[in-house]
């Protein structure tokens, strides 16, 4: 059967062909090969004959242009999403750090830090603010309500960029002329307060002067992790900053008119020296944009790769449908080669085919990216600490419209190329052509075509990440994926032939034959449908992995879910009084020694730390953080000894003192059994060698530290008590706290269920980002499935009239087909679940070295939604088949 299109471009090839110089008729039809060289290939003729032939099947293959077109829009919307966020970040630099410089320390500031700061501010004549950071208990004496904040205690005019938004407006002014706090509109809600009531802090006690809404270079999830409260600094409790506590003193600078090339970034470089002799930190207004810029696009990278899994999801349903296509045009191409038209002319009718098709559908996907742009900043913005204002930026559309062409018509090409081997016998017999591949019937150009895909993903991949592991291991990683559902799908196909029973209804029976019928599209939907199952299970199973554990901690019987941090020496066994006398037991009291860090086997840390040149350890966090350490005699349940033996106690004077040192610690630091390390404990230096290594379970809610002490050297030493308890619910956890504020405001009272509830809220939001992206792929999947039922409409008429002849009515056919399509979704979830669970256990396990939990909920909601989504849209393309009269159909197929 020969189309309408194709007798039309007929009629036009035959009448180019009949010229002078054109030869009489061939004498057999192996000879119509030669008469490809007398049609002329030029590029308006062959789009007249793509566009004449693709008759009839443009409406089959615009759902794969949508396929395309999803992938195209992801890297659009994310690509012009980075653009707005670099410009925004560059327009507000200022406002993210709210000062030119700031200068912090964690220690206490002597009177030589204080000299050095001052002479700054004179030197520069620069506008300088002071700010105490710390961590405190608020107290809502109206309500009696309880919350961990995080408190702000400034003095001057800082941010001097931006402004904090507050409710009413303009209250960030004067709150420290009037004497009252800010406080985070969230905080107000938890406390059940408003604003005019009385908010303690400490043992300060001042009214709220407003609701803060925004402040500038903080996003919105920094609420969410802890609510912020500023107060006057002269207001603030000393006793917050007692020995123990953890306070960050920070100063700021703004220049107004700094001398020619003085910079507030060549300022540090100059005193760079002195900054590290004082102990000090330095960020400046570029850094603190470069740091967030950075983070950022590494957020916005990995998000184009999941758009990009959704383009390569989009390039799988165009290789199905062209192949398709293709088995459908053979008799087609065939009488056009009969008529004169070269095989290289036969693949490039239907390669421009493609090509206009991969166009539109990159199109469309750029209009669609750049309306999904405008979307982005309330999508995620809260990740973001500046206002994000969406402007089109023509180099990812055409960057997009470039990939998007790029791989659409490689994936169609992919098949196409197989019209090369259509010989004009084919046209009078259905089984010429058999057996012109090349080695092993290996098509060397499809092969090729192959390996260019997969450079291509890989310097996609590379692009994104800059990294060359990424390179390879992305299109790996893809390939892996892809190789095990096509296995599942070719053990799917075996299984449906020998798993059907004479036994089944028919409709069943049926259903499940059809996943091994010739043309079947077992393989392209189950590959598309479960790596999209396989993406957005992923996320969940490592959501989930993240938060369980903490959650089973928090919750567990007899755990403790109240942390007392920064409790004074003196005071320890008065605390651990009153929580006995108000009910409730002490679960854990260890001792903590805050020391720094100093020399590593005798050569200065920090100078290890920052050499450029050296590569490896140590690591710069593991050397410039502060430690907490403790001493005891023993392990606690939540160590193990991995390597060496622990040493219970040494004599108090003793030269060299050996400590056990948290396995992951001393891999960062470089060191093993044997090493020295030197601590800097008030003043105190004292020298310690690696005698053992221990795993921690950083999970457990109790104390754990990374460096443990004999008993003997370290007893007199400086030193505060951390306490826990478990209360059993929040009521009683506020009772206790309420107390514990009453006769110890200067202790931290820390409740895990609002920690948690914190956790629960940035997961929330990065879980709901990536679902996000993660939809473009099972949307993707979803239409790469209406397009296939779309193709094999055709088949499936002939066989629903064939099935009618032989008795069946509608209902009966229709739950074949449901029964084919709930197979499919069924397989395809449990594909993608399987994977997910493989996935999800290797990110726990290697990336965020956690204990991996079954989320058998999201598990068995695929199990259940994934084969509901595929009947859905099954029967939905199939609409309509069974309504024609079975003449028609068998007229088409005369």
């Amino acid at each position: 059967m020969v189309g309408d299109g194709v007798q039309g471009v007929a009629s036009a090839i035959a009448l180019s062909s009949l010229s002078p110089s054109t030869p009489s008729t061939p004498s057999s039809l192996d000879s119509f090969d030669s008469l490809g060289s007398q049609v002329t290939l030029r590029l308006p003729f062959l789009l007249s004959l793509a566009w004449r032939d693709s008759r009839g099947m443009r409406a089959r293959l615009l759902l794969y242009v949508s396929a395309v077109a999803l992938g195209v829009a992801a890297l659009v919307a994310l690509g012009s999403f980075e653009r707005d966020l670099r410009r925004s970040l560059a327009a507000q630099g200022a406002e993210i750090l709210g000062a030119d410089l700031s200068i912090a320390t964690d220690l206490r500031p002597t009177p030589e830090v204080e000299a050095f700061v001052d002479s700054l501010a004179g030197a520069t004549g620069a506008e300088t603010a002071r700010e105490v950071q710390t961590a405190s208990v608020a107290l809502a004496p109206e309500t009696d309500r309880t919350r961990l904040v995080r408190v702000h205690a400034v003095d001057g005019r800082f941010p001097f960029y931006g402004g904090i938004e507050t409710a009413p407006a303009g209250a960030a002014a004067d709150y420290q002329q009037t004497r009252s706090v800010l406080a985070d509109l969230g905080l107000l809600l938890q406390l059940e307060i408003e604003t005019g009531d009385t908010l303690r802090i400490g043992r300060s006690r001042l009214p709220v002067a407003a609701a803060i809404e925004r402040v500038p270079g903080v996003p919105d999830l920094g609420a969410a992790i802890g609510p912020r409260v500023y107060l006057p600094l002269a207001d603030l409790d000393t006793t917050l900053l007692g020995f123990g506590s953890r306070a960050n003193y920070v100063w700021h600078y703004r220049f107004d008119t700094p001398a020619a090339g003085d910079t507030a970034d060549a300022i540090i470089e100059r005193l760079q020296a002195r900054l590290d002799a004082l102990d000090l930190r330095s960020e400046t207004a570029s850094e603190a944009e470069g740091d967030w810029a950075e983070s950022l696009s590494d957020l916005a990278r990995f998000l184009r790769l999941v758009g990009f899994i959704a383009l390569l999801l989009g390039g799988l349903g165009v290789a199905s449908a062209v192949g398709v296509y293709v088995r459908e045009k053979e008799e087609s191409v065939a009488t056009l080669r009969c008529l004169g038209l070269s095989a290289r002319g036969a693949l490039g009718v239907f390669a421009l085919q493609a090509a206009v098709l991969g166009l539109v559908g990159a199109g469309a996907g750029a209009v669609l990216g750049i309306a999904v742009q405008q979307v982005l900043p309330s999508v995620l913005g809260s990740f973001a600490p500046v206002d994000i204002e969406p402007r089109i930026a023509w180099v990812p559309v055409l960057a997009g419209l470039g990939v998007g062409l790029a791989f659409a018509l490689a994936f169609a090409l992919l098949p196409l190329v197989g019209v090369r081997r259509v010989p004009p016998l084919r046209a009078i017999r259905v089984d010429a052509g058999a057996g012109r591949r090349g080695l092993r019937g290996i098509d060397p150009l499809q092969v090729l075509i192959g390996v260019a895909l997969a450079l291509g993903v890989g310097l996609f991949a590379w692009a994104q990440t800059g990294e060359r592991v990424a390179a390879v291991a992305f299109p790996l990683g893809a390939g892996a994926a892809v190789g095990a559902l096509a296995v599942v799908a070719r053990l799917l196909r075996a299984g449906a032939r020998r798993v059907v029973r004479p036994g089944w209804p028919f409709a069943w029976r049926q259903g499940v034959a059809a996943l091994f019928r010739p043309g079947n599209q077992t393989t392209v939907l189950l590959l598309t449908l479960g790596l999209g199952a396989f993406l957005l299970l992923t996320l969940a199973l490592v959501q989930r992995a993240l938060l369980e554990p903490a959650l089973r901690a928090g919750g567990a019987e007899g755990r403790a879910d109240l942390i007392l941090w920064g409790v004074p020496r003196y005071e320890r066994e008065a605390v651990a009084a009153l929580i006995r006398r108000e009910g409730f037991p002490v679960v854990d009291d260890a001792v903590a020694v805050p020391m720094r860090l100093v020399r590593i086997n005798g050569q200065d840390a920090r100078a290890l730390a920052a050499d450029t040149l050296r590569e490896g350890p140590p690591e710069r966090w593991a050397v410039n953080r502060p430690y907490q350490s403790t001493f005891r005699a023993g392990l606690v349940d939540s160590e193990e000894v991995v390597d060496g033996e622990l040493v219970d106690r040494v004599d108090p004077d003793a030269a060299v003192v050996p400590v056990s040192v948290e396995e992951d610690l001393a891999g960062d630091l470089g060191v093993g059994l044997g090493d020295r390390l030197t601590w800097n404990v008030e003043g105190l230096e004292v020298e310690t060698e690696v005698r053992s290594l221990r795993r921690v379970d950083w999970q457990r809610v109790q104390p754990n530290f990374f460096v443990v002490f004999p008993e003997g050297p370290l007893d007199e030493a400086p030193q505060t008590a951390i306490i826990t308890t478990h209360t059993g619910d929040p009521e009683a956890s506020a009772r206790l706290q309420r107390a514990l504020i009453e006769e110890h405001p200067s202790i931290t009272a820390v409740d895990v269920r609002q920690v948690l509830e914190s956790v629960q809220t940035v997961l929330d939001q990065v879980a709901f980002v990536l679902r996000f992206m993660a939809a473009f792929a099972l949307a993707t999947g979803l239409v790469v499935l209406a397009g296939a039922v779309r193709v094999a409409r055709r088949a499936r008429a002939a066989e629903g009239v064939l099935l009618r002849t032989l008795g069946a009515d509608r209902a009966t056919v229709r739950r074949a087909m449901t029964a084919e399509y709930a197979a499919l979704g069924l397989l395809a979830a449990v594909a993608g679940a399987v994977l997910s669970v493989s996935a999800g256990w290797a990110l726990a396990h290697f990336a965020f070295e956690t204990p991996f939990v079954l989320a058998w909920d999201w598990l068995l909601g695929a199990a259940v939604v994934g084969p509901v989504l595929t009947v859905t849209v099954g029967l939905a393309g199939s609409r309509g088949l069974l309504d024609r009269p079975p003449l028609d159909v068998l007229r088409e197929e005369v």
